[in-house]
């Protein structure tokens, strides 16, 4: 079985992430999405909600895709997140050029604790390459419309946290 692990926030989910997901389905058996315990961002959403939310919408995709897709914390390093569930390769999307180079560095670090753990870049579709987690924030505080970035349910959870 060929697992595959996605890390990130998801603080929320956006319409990009679940791109990513979805397209990484089709490299992987198993994708376990890792949600990074970052307490320096000050997320928005508790862990236990984002993990919540991240399973919620990717119970479509998995039974789209047949791709089993399993939500799990960690707060670790990403390459010992990796060992842990069994990881053979680790997603990361890419969105712009500025991402390439920082993901690029992680990639060098990576594959110096651990070379047996590979790393696919995926980028996102061309309509959701400019979606950030942070500015649908910020979009969300200013009371901006966030909906063509994130599904309606998400779209409710931030009116709510944000009221």
């Amino acid at each position: 079985m060929r697992i595959g692990l996605y890390p990130g926030t998801f603080d929320p989910i956006t319409l990009g992430h679940s791109d990513i997901i979805r397209r990484a389905c089709s490299l992987v058996d198993r994708l376990v999405i890792g949600v990074a315990i970052n307490r320096d961002k000050g997320p928005l959403f508790s862990l236990e909600e984002r993990s919540a939310m991240i399973e919620a919408e990717c119970a479509d995709i998995s039974a789209q895709t047949g791709c089993e897709i399993v939500v799990h914390p960690f707060e670790n390093l990403l390459i010992h997140c990796a060992r842990d569930v069994g990881a053979s390769v680790i997603i990361r999307g890419l969105r712009a050029v500025a991402d390439f180079e920082y993901e690029y560095q992680m990639v060098g670090m990576n594959r110096a604790m651990d070379n047996s753990v590979e790393t696919v870049f995926l980028m996102a579709e061309a309509q959701h390459q400019a979606i950030a987690s942070k500015l649908v924030k910020e979009i969300a505080r200013l009371d901006g419309d966030v909906s063509k970035f994130v599904t309606p349910a998400v779209n409710a959870a931030l009116q709510d946290r944000l009221r």
